[in-house]
């Protein structure tokens, strides 16, 4: 087994939300990354995955477990390692070579030697010619490279990329990524790992030695794929489409519907639990087109993916929030329309509403959870901050508020209540009459 440059024994992090709640990140993490290998991280935006890769740059500090590069205990930044960011990160304010610089700078190197050294990192990574230029006079995919250049110049051991060409339109992306590869394969550049965090599932797979699947809540590695195919992979062979379709397996597997206790009733974090971003429109129109002379109830995921032009970010949530409805079925990689999905397509606009909101009262502790609490006031209306305090326990801000945003446009298409966007106050829909609270 070839040497460990970095080690994560059961690393762990929490944060703290606005309102004082601890919440775990990561917990019992263990990964190594070794000499000569690239690695690719998948997971749910809001996993984790981020917040390990500064870990592993020594940007910000393990709670629990170890970290450890290339033996040694990591206090703090480490010099042998370097990032590239999906946002650029890029200071407006300075040229291509004096951004490649900074990192130098930092470090104390003296201006000779520095600009010797990011004059050949931008070489490197194809830029030569616009050494003065500022980021506003470049494209994304040259900001990007000279974000890369960047990370190259101070000669990491090990390079981390976070989406790093996911903010790239995809012609540009591809580019770059071969571009990425050839000075991996080629030896021209010095770095001895790679981690590329994606959310793109054949990127992944084209170009990782393994591929790690992150889980939610707190995040963990819960699969790892091992690629033996020999580089460059053609993304239409046969053994690359059977990797795609693995991993696309490996991501869904667990999806639907949301846990219960041995009595029946909501698991507590179940309450909490993340909902797929998914927009009913979109989840509607996957299922028409599941249910066409296209598929015929049954669809592969990759050749959804392409039917539909579909990033894997957008595709993998729709399907998971269908199968969480009990409206489709993940299995193996597979998206199966169920008897009640044929219904639902079926159904005039009323029955699918009626449908919907009886799948999601069903199956979505969180919804049940609203639908009770309306039912408890004489009012038959409550404000959405009782339901973000709860989310934020195990959620941050920001996904609290996304989870609690899909569950009241969900509700709002089931029937089982409404929202007031001028008073930000949930009600029961108009007909509907509360429950007389107990007692």
């Amino acid at each position: 087994m070839a040497q460990a440059i970095v080690e994560l024994k059961g690393v762990g992090k929490s944060f703290r939300s606005a309102d004082g709640h601890l919440r775990s990140v990561l917990e019992g993490v263990d990964f190594r990354l070794a000499e000569g290998e690239i690695v690719a991280l998948l997971g749910q935006s809001g996993s984790g995955k981020s917040t390990m890769l500064r870990i592993m740059a020594g940007l910000i500090p393990a709670d629990a477990g170890e970290v450890r590069l290339r033996d040694q205990p990591l206090y703090g930044p480490a010099r042998g390692v370097g990032m590239v960011f999906q946002s650029f990160a890029l200071f407006p304010w300075l040229t291509v070579q004096g951004n490649v610089e900074l990192g130098l700078e930092a470090r104390g190197t003296a201006k000779a030697e520095r600009e010797r050294r990011a004059e050949a990192a931008i070489k490197l990574i194809g830029l030569t010619g616009f050494e003065g230029a500022l980021p506003r006079e470049l494209s994304g995919g040259m900001r990007q490279r000279v974000g890369i250049a960047r990370a190259l110049v101070v000669e990491p051991e090990v390079l981390l990329m976070d989406e790093a060409f996911s903010a790239l339109d995809v012609l540009t992306g591809e580019r770059l990524r071969e571009d990425i590869l050839e000075l991996w394969t080629s030896k021209a550049m010095p770095t001895k790992a790679i981690l590329v965090v994606s959310h793109n599932i054949e990127e992944a797979v084209l170009m990782a030695d393994r591929v790690l699947i992150f889980a939610s809540d707190p995040g963990r590695v819960r699969f790892q794929l091992a690629v033996q195919l020999p580089r460059p992979r053609n993304p239409e062979s046969p053994e690359v489409r059977q990797l795609i379709d693995e991993v696309y397996a490996l991501m869904t597997a667990g999806s639907g519907r949301a846990g219960r206790t041995p009595s029946g009733e909501p698991a507590p974090l179940q309450l909490a639990a993340r909902l797929p971003e998914a927009d009913v429109t979109r989840m509607e129109g996957l299922l028409e087109l599941l249910a066409g002379d296209t598929f015929r109830g049954r669809a592969d995921l990759p050749r959804l993916a392409e039917d539909t032009e579909l990033t894997d970010d957008e595709l993998l949530p729709l399907a998971q929030a269908v199968s969480l409805l009990g409206l489709a079925r993940l299995a193996s990689g597979d998206l199966h329309l169920t008897p009640l999905g044929q219904r639902y397509v079926d159904g005039t606009h009323t029955l699918r509403q009626e449908l919907f909101g009886q799948q999601l009262l069903a199956h979505v502790p969180l919804a049940a959870h609203i639908r009770h609490s309306l039912e408890q006031e004489a009012a038959g209306e409550l404000p959405e901050e009782p339901f973000l305090r709860l989310l934020s326990e195990s959620l941050d801000a920001a996904e609290a508020e996304r989870v609690l945003r899909t569950a009241i446009e969900w509700g709002r298409h089931g029937e089982v209540f409404e929202y007031n966007y001028t008073t930000g106050l949930i009600h029961l829909p108009e007909g509907d009459e509360a429950e007389a609270p107990a007692g």
